[in-house]
């Protein structure tokens, strides 16, 4: 696969915006999510990667495991509301659309098209402008987005969160940047004892208040959903996957929520007991001795 630039300079963002990388939900594949949870809450669309979350990396087909899972993903949200969007499929890497094809046939569902590799604002464009034009527009607050990488997949819903235009639409409630530098720049522009003083000291009372109303309905975040799948259907980019877990650790762990970030995020996942169907040793053994 070519070199995703948007997802190597994500740890430069993370100077600004350390949890830039945290997960909303975080559960091993997406049997564990509660579809009808989410529905209720208020979330209309999703988003879904495709290898190691769907599929097994470089096929098309959806892994036998997720049939039930995937079916009620489709019913809950209903047609064109649910879509693909691949690192491989539907990109510059797919000539002429051969494999988005392929997925959409095998998963029935939209493929997107984009110009740029995940977390690029130019993928986030092209999001936008897919939801924007169905019969019924979604909007950014009623996504969810569930992948297997923090660097693409969750940089990529956190990063519609902070550019919601529906939130940045109101300038008081343009986002403090965190992180060393953020907090650094900050400093510059506080002022005491001044009358800007007490008109921030009004606006903080006022976002109080409207973050009460907030907490009343079931959607408090400003932007989609971030779902992470920490299950892998083929060993891919291990390396990687260890380096994003550590991060994601450190990050949540010296770092402080940002306000309007989703917390209680427990009801949307479910208890699944999963059954191994893999045979055993033994198992193994004795059809290869019938073969032999």
């Amino acid at each position: 696969m070519p070199l995703n630039i948007p997802g190597l300079l994500v740890p430069f963002q993370l100077l600004i915006h350390p949890r830039i990388v945290i997960p909303n939900v975080i559960i091993k594949d997406i049997r564990h999510l509660d579809f009808a949870a989410l529905r209720k809450a208020g979330y209309r669309g999703a988003i879904f990667d495709k290898d190691n979350c769907l599929t097994v990396p470089y096929e098309d087909t959806l892994v036998p495991e997720l049939e039930s899972a995937w079916t009620e993903c489709h019913k809950t949200f209903g047609k064109g509301n649910v879509i693909i969007v691949s690192n491989s499929a539907g990109t510059h890497t797919d000539p002429g659309g051969i494999q988005s094809e392929s997925v959409s046939h095998h998963l029935q569902v939209p493929v997107l098209y984009h110009k740029s590799f995940k977390p690029s604002y130019s993928c986030i464009k092209s999001i936008r402008s897919y939801f924007s034009t169905l019969p019924r527009p979604i909007s950014d607050d009623e996504l969810i987005i569930i992948g297997d990488r923090i660097f693409t997949d969750i940089v990529l819903s956190n990063r519609m969160r902070f550019t919601n235009p529906k939130y940045l639409s109101n300038p008081s409630r343009t986002p403090r940047p965190r992180g060393f530098l953020g907090e650094a720049f900050s400093c510059i522009f506080e002022k005491d004892g001044t009358t800007s003083t007490e008109r921030e000291n009004m606006r903080i009372g006022k976002d109080k208040q409207e973050q009460k109303v907030r907490e009343r309905y079931s959607i408090d975040g400003r932007g989609p959903l971030a779902v992470w799948t920490t299950g892998v259907w083929k060993r891919e980019a291990m390396g990687m996957r260890w380096f994003e877990r550590k991060m994601v650790d450190a990050v949540e762990k010296w770092s402080v929520p940002r306000e309007g970030e989703v917390r209680d995020t427990g009801r949307f996942v479910r208890r699944v007991k999963i059954v191994d169907q893999r045979p055993n040793i033994l198992a193994r053994l004795w059809s290869k001795i019938v073969t032999a």
